[in-house]
Formats: C-alpha cells, structure tokens, sequence
C-alpha cells in the first residue's frame, strides 16, 4: 500500500490556483516615471546669485551670428547646425548681401546658394532647406517671418530651437533655445536636469528667475562655450565655482554648504 501523500499536499491538490501577481504595464511605468522630474540642485537664492554673477560678467550678451533681419537670422541659425558660427558667418557674408529677403533667396536659386554655403557641414540638404523655407515664407506668411514659434516650426529645416533662437534675437522674446552647450550646462552642473532638451528647457524656464530669463539663453551659452567647455570645463576661470555642484570641478573651490532646504522645482 502506497503510502497517502501529505495533507498539505493534498489541501493545496484541493484549493484554487493562485492569481498570478499583476504587474504594471510597460505604459503605466513610463508614466510614473515621466511624472518624476529631477530637481534642480540649488536653492532659489543660489540660482539667483547664479545669473546675478553671470549678468554683471556680460551685461549685455549677444549672439555670435551675424545677421541682418530676421529672416536672415532663420537663415543663418539653419545654417548654424553642425557647423560654428564663425564659420556661418563666413559662408552668409556674400550671401545675404545679394539675398536678405526670401524672394531674392528664391531668385538667386539653389545652386547658387550651394555654392555660398558650400564650405559647412551638409551645404547641399542646408542650401534646399533655404529655397524651401524661402518659398514657404512667400506662400504662407506674405514673405513675413513669423513671430510666434508654431508658425516658425513650419519652415523647413526649423525646429524648436532655432525657433526660440528667432523669437529671442529678433522678436525680443523670453526663450530658452536648448544647444549643445545649454544642455550640458544644465545637467552638468545640475542646474536643471534633464533627458532631453525639451525637458531641459521647460526645467530651466521653471528655475530661472523671470528677471533673468531673457538673457539666460546667451549667458549659458557663453559660459558654456568659452569657460564650461566639453572636453575640460575651466573652473579657474569661473565666475560661480564656489557655487558649482558639479561632480566634475577642476579647480579646488568647493561646493558651498547648503544651508536653505534642497529647492524643488
């Protein structure tokens, strides 16, 4: 006689099968962790002194591309991908002097401006973006550059950035035109983390005092470009070392002691 199997055994022979254990959808967890925004690393007070420092350094920041108008500026913003200012500026010297409106850019043609902006990166998809956002400023906006961004992402070869460029540079708009340099800065540093330079910038709008907003596109770039470099950031020559989080530092000034609460925004 086979000996009867445990009564624990049978019991659970006997009972109903468990649920399997739910687990959150692959939609549901990228929502939850969309939902929690990285904080800045500073107090209000820290990021005011921030662009306090950054405003007394350059009290009047500009733009290091050369432009006539504002549809040269599209233009020359366009250009400006992949490629330095200096060297735009090089490029559109001869060509905005012979082209400063779409209809003259749409007369001179495509070749001809190929040949204008032949030495920067991609000169042949850049010079057919110029006679399409030439042609689509004609047809849609009476030759007018548009003054609100979601007109400007419209034209060819212009998105956000550029367009928040234009808005700032030519229409005096308060705009935060996320680059290469501001969103190193902005993580870097942790002044206003981000994945992405959307995140980054609606971080950085949130974060920077409305006093300073409409000059801060300039200031980090600036600061980025000759002081915050990529490669090696010099921190000898920076105006905020000793407030700088930064993991990174190449200097030996601190990071100073946060004495106000950690600032969530």
């Amino acid at each position: 006689m086979k000996d009867p199997k445990p009564k624990s055994v049978a019991l659970a022979a006997l009972a109903p099968a468990a649920k399997p254990r739910s687990l959150p959808s692959k939609t549901a967890t990228a929502r939850s962790r969309g939902a929690r925004k990285p904080k800045s690393a500073y107090t209000r007070a820290e990021v005011e002194e921030i662009f306090r420092r950054f405003s007394v350094q350059r009290p009047e920041p500009k733009g290091e591309l050369n432009y006539l108008n504002p549809f040269t500026l599209v233009v020359a913003v366009a250009l400006s991908a992949q490629a330095t200012d200096v060297g735009v500026n090089k490029a559109t010297k001869g060509l905005f002097a012979v082209a400063d409106t779409p209809e003259k850019m749409l007369a001179l043609g495509e070749d001809a401006v190929r040949e204008h902006i032949r030495t920067i990166g991609l000169y042949r998809n850049k010079a057919k973006n110029v006679i399409a956002l030439s042609a689509r400023l004609v047809e849609a906006f009476g030759g007018e550059v548009p003054r609100d961004r979601e007109g400007l992402v419209t034209l060819p070869g212009v998105g956000r950035k550029t367009a928040n460029v234009v808005l700032s540079m030519a229409f005096g708009q308060a705009t935060i035109a996320v680059d290469t340099h501001i969103f190193r800065i902005a993580n870097r540093i942790g002044l206003a983390p981000g994945k992405t330079p959307d995140q980054v910038e609606d971080h950085l709008v949130r974060v920077i005092p409305d006093h300073y907003l409409y000059h801060a596109h300039h200031w980090l770039i600036l600061h980025g470009r000759y002081t915050c470099k990529a490669r090696r950031p010099e921190c000898e020559h920076c105006v905020i070392a000793d407030l700088c989080k930064a993991a990174e530092k190449t200097n030996t000034i601190p990071a100073p002691l946060v004495a106000l609460p950690p600032q969530v925004f």
